[in-house]
């Protein structure tokens, strides 16, 4: 088992797993021992899931950038009218989802979502919610904290290397996608960032929600 191999040389990782066939949070958790994984299979089997199933694990950032104490990431969302030749556009406002408590990587708290993930649909049954700005700030804002705090040319370096993210993942893509000069499409992609500015791709959304759920949350996606 690859996952196994990978898992032995980094024994002191977290992981985190999230089904394929899911969305806004649901199915995703965090592991730290091989044992949660044999166990989680066992419980599935159990309650009757669906075998075929497929999950993606891939290794937690647990070193994310924190501003406020609070873990967060960046929803980006990126238009790709061509892909032979490639040509995508990146919208310009885009925001950061922040978490609703405290970041903490202790053990104790690997179940607590409202730590680990961004994600609106969960953040907003927590306590501290606000359901005015919804937890989120522009990607300009956040730009700005940054310059503010670690300098321009930082900051500009770890936009350009998010752009780049992108462009790389798109070229990696581009021989098995359809290219059809009469269509588009839209994907949503979410980038963390860690302690020392680097930032990760999470994943590409083909189906990015674009519906609002406060009046600020309308101003930055429309």
């Amino acid at each position: 088992n690859i996952f196994v191999e990978e898992f032995r040389k980094n024994p002191t990782s977290t992981w985190i797993m999230k089904p394929n066939a899911k969305a806004r949070g649901i199915g995703i958790f965090l592991i730290n021992k091989l044992s949660q994984l044999k166990k989680w299979s066992r419980d599935s089997r159990q309650m009757g899931h669906n075998p075929k199933d497929t999950y993606v694990i891939s290794r937690y950032i647990d070193n994310p950038h924190l501003i406020g104490g609070k873990k967060y990431d960046l929803r980006m969302y990126v238009l790709v009218t061509s892909y032979r030749p490639l040509k995508a556009y990146i919208y310009e406002l885009g925001f950061c989802r922040f978490c609703t408590v405290k970041y903490n990587s202790s053990v104790s708290e690997l179940d607590n979502m409202f730590v680990h993930l961004t994600n609106v649909s969960i953040q907003k049954h927590g306590d501290d919610y606000n359901d005015k700005h919804g937890g989120k700030w522009t990607i300009n804002n956040l730009s700005m904290y940054l310059e503010h705090t670690h300098g321009k040319e930082v900051t500009d370096r770890l936009f350009d290397e998010i752009n780049w993210i992108i462009v790389h993942s798109l070229k990696a893509v581009q021989g098995v996608m359809a290219s059809d000069k009469h269509c588009f499409e839209c994907y949503g992609y979410d980038v963390i960032i860690d302690e020392n500015l680097k930032p990760w791709l999470i994943e590409v959304n083909a189906s990015p929600s674009l519906t609002s759920t406060t009046a600020a949350d309308r101003i930055m996606k429309y």
